[in-house]
């Protein structure tokens, strides 16, 4: 498949610094990536530009995003760009394929339009306990279609898995609607998975705690039926929200 191909491509290339993103909180670097038969850009966050952060204190930033692609990888939805965690200029890191996103959305827009690959990454998030889903991590990618038939990627999974419910997200337009057929059928190939061998990959990067609370937030959707609702214990927005 592309994907196992880019997969390949990403952890096989040479990886050149070019700039830094300097709107992101941790280390995030632009790179290009080449092989001999293939040149890109790539997102590349190492490991040792991670800030400490006292409410996940195990494992790294850079794990937590490779879970959560792992994540997306299951559902074949294609909802995170390639991405794997491989060594790199500044050690071990995060490298994710670059994508290039239509610039001139508004993404107000974007998150209003309603679309069904935003409901796909909101499952995602609910999944995944995504504790920041801005408009700004979302890439909406060229195209004539209706916003809302766009291809959308989402980026930026650090802050996810948390073992307490968590989920801060500008995406909460279905919360309390059913989940589509097609959800709960990815919800309970998910449920099998984490029980047993998806679950002991999670576990190089989460600790069991994550993995077990993950597999209990899928049992929860399937067992209610309804996207999750927002917490009252928990801000349900993130700030800002783009």
């Amino acid at each position: 498949s592309q994907d196992c191909t880019d997969l390949d491509f990403l952890a096989s290339a040479q990886i050149t610094v070019i700039g830094r993103l300097r709107q992101a909180s941790n280390a995030t670097l632009l790179c290009t990536i080449e092989t001999d038969s293939r040149e890109g850009h790539c997102v590349y966050k190492p490991v040792m530009g991670e800030r400490p952060l006292w409410d996940y204190p195990d494992g790294t930033l850079a794990g937590r995003e490779l879970a959560s692609y792992e994540i997306s990888a299951a559902t074949g939805w294609g909802l995170i760009p390639p991405t794997v965690l491989r060594d790199g200029p500044l050690g071990s890191g995060m490298v994710q394929l670059w994508m290039d996103g239509d610039e001139n959305v508004d993404l107000l827009d974007l998150v209003n339009s309603r679309g069904e690959q935003l409901r796909r990454i909101a499952v995602l998030d609910a999944v995944i306990n995504n504790s920041d889903r801005k408009g700004s991590h979302l890439i909406p990618m060229p195209g004539l279609e209706p916003l809302s038939h766009r291809p959308v990627y989402g980026i930026d999974h650090g802050v996810s898995f948390g073992a307490e419910d968590k989920l801060r997200t500008v995406l909460w337009h279905w919360a309390g609607e059913s989940l589509t057929d097609d959800a709960l059928t990815i919800l309970d190939s998910l449920r099998a998975g984490l029980a047993s061998d998806r679950g002991e990959r999670l576990a190089r990067h989460l600790t069991r705690t994550e993995v077990r609370c993950a597999r209990r937030r899928v049992e929860r959707m399937l067992q209610s039926g309804i996207h999750p609702l927002p917490s009252e214990d928990w801000p349900s927005i993130p700030y800002p929200p783009f």
